[in-house]
């Protein structure tokens, strides 16, 4: 291969981000120009491409899945470019291209709400870049020094003489000259095109149906594939009678593998239609008896465990709990949780006959998808292209794993020569996913005379998604900071902190589910919520007494208060519960409101979220990803979960995993409180207070404190 990275380290790497964790890259110095020999329109960088008609089109490494990530990150390159913004477009990076050229674009994975933050300083530094080299290129033309052109919207202009140049009658100049040194970025206080709430690039397409997705792809010649594996994770095919389905209509092959079965025919139907008349043997192994109670004692045994890894220890918290004036504990538990994105794993492979592969998928992380496709196949890297589709959903599920790569590659490998597209049926797909982690907690506080919380001990019982996705991640003694966050970072000022965590494995696995460790936010909040009950304190109010001024915290919560009217008289029936949580770089409060009728049932009215994520890029963006974090954050709080039984979870559909719909949407207010100075996420910040701001909410209704989700498991009738 051409790129200066080993197939071993490029494996390596890509596994390493693969959940969401960027690495970050400096802004390449070496002119991009004669990377591509031969291009009728030359790159004025890696990032941009200018036509001569003044198509701008910015090149996003990042993935697309309804975020908004590729319009804030153009609107990024494009404010420092000072571009015409009509005329812009985007196109994907591609993944090979990436390593032939020496990872040039970065880090290619989008999670953990970094796809902004991560990156934004290198495509702005391409874009101011790539102003540099157009004014120097017009400067040549006109034969006078740069330092007397100014470029912007799209023209260079000589201000002596008032002569100007569309920057597509000199991007053909640009490319050819070396990028400079330095370059001095925009002060965000004069952004014209970042900042602004700017119609999304993705939208007219999307609502028009023009956008491909993973499922959309379609090849000439292409086979269709389903695929069975064991219904107990870690089991294995121990035999296969395919006598029927092979002779079914349509079935051109059945591919065996150790841990699949699939059925490739001319259409998926007939696939799957065939793959349920296929005689499976499996050998499950040692898992077959797993349940929901032999899931809870593994976590409850953690618990018992003596000389737990301490997550954090400030002052002596067993001391001051044994003078505290009052001690107040409880056990929070929270189960596993599949991602149900709306779109199914799917990946499309092509074994070519010219020895290379070309695979087309729905991915979080392009790399991470070419090093499993290489994994797979056994081919070099060079000879392998992935090419990114849009996502329908991603949630953390297509980012590190990349299972159904794997797969489809092993199944295209036995059709060489003809496209195959696998796509899982939504029952593999709820069944065989990597799981939010199940989780129980038990907290222990003290408190002096006046309620003030003088000590605090937290011991958390959790799977590791690092110990199975990024091992080297994992800090010492084994502690994974996305089960003990939240916990080990409180806004709070209590003396005396402890956090244990015992680091419990499953059979099930975890992955990075949307806003890794969130349930750690409705385990301390709820229970802050019970301390200023037992304190007959307001719920606000206790909080701040106990934040530093100037903190962020403190500023959203104050926002969020102050927005929702906190305080003020509520129609009657209807109640009012707070939480404020910082993750993924931002700092995020909110205020749900809630009726709950005769028969116990849950209507969530109105939710009000404070965010303040340093920098805003696109404010209207912002808005609907807080808007998205409660539409995705209220299934779980009302009645999604997964259980155990058998080895294998019960849960195959939406018949019993049950999506929010439409009308139980409730009103959402955004209040946008960025101070600047620093970089933080919208993906995923807003749903970490929503669950237990909502069950506060419930507490204020009913009296009744929730300490496990979902809602459905509660009887929550007045007595």
């Amino acid at each position: 291969m051409t790129a200066a990275l080993s197939r071993r380290e490029f494996l390596k790497a890509s596994a390493a981000i693969g959940g969401g964790f960027a690495l970050e890259f400096s802004f390449p110095a070496a002119s991009n120009a004669a990377a591509t020999p031969g291009k009728a329109v030359p790159e004025v960088n890696a990032w941009i491409v200018i036509h001569p008609d003044d198509r701008v089109v910015i090149r996003i490494a990042r993935s697309e899945m309804g975020q908004g990530t590729q319009t804030a990150l153009a609107q990024l390159v494009a404010e420092e470019l000072d571009c015409d913004w009509a005329r812009v477009s985007t196109e994907f990076a591609s993944p090979n291209e990436h390593i032939r050229r020496n990872r040039i674009w970065g880090s290619m994975s989008t999670g953990g709400s970094m796809g902004v933050r991560s990156s934004q300083d290198y495509v702005r530094k391409a874009g101011a870049s790539a102003r540099d080299m157009l004014t120097r290129a017009a400067a040549a033309r006109w034969q006078v020094p740069a330092t007397e052109c100014a470029a912007a919207a799209g023209v260079i202009t000589h201000r002596p003489s008032g002569r100007t140049l569309r920057y597509g009658e000199v991007a053909a100049d640009a490319a050819r000259l070396s990028p400079p040194a330095e370059v001095v970025l925009r002060d965000p206080k004069d952004w014209k095109i970042a900042g602004k709430s700017i119609r999304r690039l993705d939208i007219p397409d999307k609502v028009l149906g023009r956008p491909v997705f993973g499922v959309d792809v379609t090849l000439p010649g292409m086979l269709h594939a389903s695929i069975a594996q064991c219904p107990v994770f870690g089991g294995k095919v121990a035999r296969v009678d395919a006598r029927v389905a092979e002779k079914m209509r349509g079935v051109k092959k059945i591919v065996r593998e150790n841990d699949f079965v699939a059925v490739v025919a001319d259409s998926w139907w007939r696939a799957d239609e065939a793959l349920g008349k296929l005689g499976i043997e499996w050998d499950v192994g040692d898992h077959g008896r797993a349940s929901n109670e032999t899931i809870d004692a593994m976590l409850r045994d953690g618990l018992a465990a003596p000389d737990l890894p301490q997550a954090k220890k400030s002052g002596d918290a067993h001391a001051a709990l044994a003078t505290a004036a009052k001690v107040i504990e409880a056990e929070y538990r929270s189960p596993y949780l599949n991602h149900a994105t709306l779109e199914p794993m799917t990946c499309t492979a092509w074994f070519k006959p010219d020895g290379t592969l070309e695979v087309w998928t729905s991915t979080q992380n392009g790399e991470a998808s070419m090093a499993a496709a290489a994994e797979a196949s056994g081919l070099p890297l060079e000879k392998i292209e992935v090419h990114k589709m849009m996502l329908g959903g991603g949630f953390g599920r297509r980012g590190g794993p990349q299972d159904f790569v794997i797969q489809g590659v092993k199944i295209a490998r036995a059709m060489a020569g003809t496209p195959v597209k696998l796509m899982w049926s939504r029952e593999e797909d709820m069944q065989h996913g990597f799981y939010r982690p199940a989780s129980i907690v038990r907290m222990k506080a003290g408190l002096d005379a006046r309620g003030n919380i003088v000590a605090m001990h937290t011991k958390i019982a959790c799977p590791s998604i690092l110990k199975v996705l990024m091992p080297q991640a994992l800090g010492k003694d084994g502690i994974d900071f996305t089960a003990v966050r939240t916990f080990s970072d409180m806004p709070y000022a209590v003396p005396n902190q402890q956090v244990d965590y015992a680091q419990r494995n499953g059979h099930v696995p975890v992955g990075f589910w949307r806003a890794p460790g969130q349930q750690n936010g409705f385990y301390r909040e709820c229970f802050i919520d019970e301390l200023a009950s037992a304190a007959g304190r307001d719920p606000v109010e206790y909080r701040l007494a106990m934040m530093s001024p100037g903190d962020k915290n403190r500023r959203v919560l104050e926002a969020v208060a102050k927005a929702a009217g906190w305080g003020a008289t509520l129609p009657a029936g209807a109640f009012r519960g707070v939480a404020v949580v910082e993750g993924f770089g931002s700092f995020a409060a909110t205020v749900a409101e809630l009726t709950i009728d005769a028969a116990g049932e849950v209507k969530v009215l109105r939710i009000v979220v404070a965010i303040d994520s340093g920098h805003v890029v696109n404010p209207d963006n912002c808005r609907a990803q807080a808007e998205s974090n409660v539409i995705y954050g209220l299934g779980p709080i009302l009645y999604q979960d997964n259980n155990v039984r058998n080895g294998r979870i019960v849960e195959t559909n939406f018949k019993n995993f049950r999506l929010p719909q439409i009308a139980e949407m409730p009103k959402v207010e955004t209040v946008l409180v960025p101070s600047g100075g620093f970089w933080g996420g919208h993906g995923e910040p807003a749903i970490l207070p929503l669950a237990p701001a909502v069950c506060n909410a419930v507490f204020a209704a009913t009296g009744k404190r929730i300490r496990s989700l979902p809602l459905k498991h509660h009887d929550l009738r007045k007595a």
